[in-house]
């Protein structure tokens, strides 16, 4: 929207910046960054209480499990924390103030904005909330299954209350498009999943035939989808091909605990593309989640082909030729695995499913419609 012309302001509801600092750089796309718990200095931004500047010291420091451990220590699993009414006004009264074309919030979570006072009827009919889940059937899944979650109640009437004060609404792959207008008859819902640009494997850069990667973050259902491939699978694996090795890239490593034999762990990395490169193949062992897995198109647009449950899978674009493998069972997901190895599967093939579906031009397309004509 910065490159169309457009001026975007940016407020951080809480301050959680990357360090106890944060410097803007001059081609930040966004003209300013402000928020009711930060204070700018130049081209500066810092937190102004104490509590957030200690975190974003932790965070630059700390893997991401143990800080999650000591932030929710009382929760399984955060699908995320409802905006203050102090946090909502306060940037209600700017958005009144400056009387913006369009206002996007992030997620449902950030949605009681559209309840204040300040805001008028055109600024709500202005405004787009960006869904990244259908958060309901997540939250319910997860209570199912015995976890703590953390809000503790979100049911599908309290989703749907909340969106439905918004404009319109963008989902993140098509079939939650389908769920929310179900749930928001009256409002407009648009599908813009992430985009993925192809990053083609190096001349001279050869996969590795005995290879595996995984990429992910701590949350849990990473976690809960690598145990059960670690007890149900792995084993299996290695004792038909004990060649076979697997690395895990993100904070999962360090959440997951003691590693079984042959795997891991590189943690954060500040480039994906050697890891997913060298890979013969990724896993996508997931039982549980909702939204678009991104990791399967970071995997797809490495060249790099999935072993995944169909969970995993949802939500990416239907096509016969996409580069996933899907498998239910823990020995057909072995299996699969196995195969997939011998078969080994061409790069291009991923790459070319990327490039017809998730090229960044026609992704946005949808959305820079809506920013630009308004919702209806």
């Amino acid at each position: 929207m910065s490159a169309r012309g457009h001026r975007v302001d940016l407020y951080l509801t809480r301050p959680r910046l990357p360090g106890p600092v944060m410097r803007i750089d001059r081609a930040a796309p966004f003209a300013s960054l402000a928020g009711p718990r930060l204070v700018r200095a130049g081209r500066y931004v810092a937190a102004t209480e104490p509590r957030a500047a200690v975190a974003s010291i932790a965070r630059a420091v700390l893997p991401g499990g143990m800080m999650r451990g000591a932030r929710h220590r009382h929760n399984d699993v955060v699908l995320g924390s409802y905006i203050t009414n102090d946090e909502a006004g306060w940037i209600a009264r700017r958005i009144a103030a400056d009387r913006p074309d369009a206002i996007l919030i992030d997620t449902v979570f950030r949605a009681a904005l559209l309840e204040r006072p300040e805001l008028g009827g055109e600024d709500r009919a202005r405004s787009v909330v960006i869904t990244h889940d259908v958060f309901h059937r997540r939250h319910a899944a997860l209570k199912l299954a015995g976890y703590r979650v953390e809000p503790a109640e979100l049911s599908r009437a309290q989703e749907a209350a909340a969106l439905g004060r918004a404009g319109a609404l963008v989902a993140i792959q098509p079939d939650e498009a389908g769920l929310l207008r179900e749930m928001c008859p009256g409002v407009q819902v648009i599908s813009v999943p992430m985009p993925a640009a192809p990053a083609p494997r190096p001349a001279g850069v050869m996969r590795n035939p005995d290879r595996l990667v995984f990429v992910g973050s701590d949350n849990l259902p990473n976690l809960d989808g690598l145990r059960w491939f670690f007890e149900a699978i792995w084993p299996g694996l290695r004792s038909g091909r004990p060649s076979i090795r697997l690395d895990l890239a993100g904070d999962c490593g360090a959440a997951i605990g003691r590693l079984p034999s042959g795997v891991r762990r590189l943690g954060r990395v500040a480039d994906l593309a050697p890891a997913l490169h060298r890979a013969a193949l990724a896993i996508a062992p997931l039982r549980a989640g909702s939204g678009l897995k991104v990791k399967l198109l970071d995997y797809a647009r490495h060249g790099l082909w999935t072993v995944a449950t169909g969970e995993a899978r949802s939500g990416l674009a239907d096509d016969r030729r996409a580069p996933v493998f899907v498998a239910e069972s823990p020995s057909s997901f072995g299996a699969t695995v196995l195969a997939a190895l011998a078969q080994r599967p061409e790069d291009a093939d991923a790459l070319g499913y990327v490039t017809r579906h998730y090229a960044a031009a026609q992704i946005f397309a949808p959305l820079t419609d809506l920013l630009e004509d308004g919702p209806g």
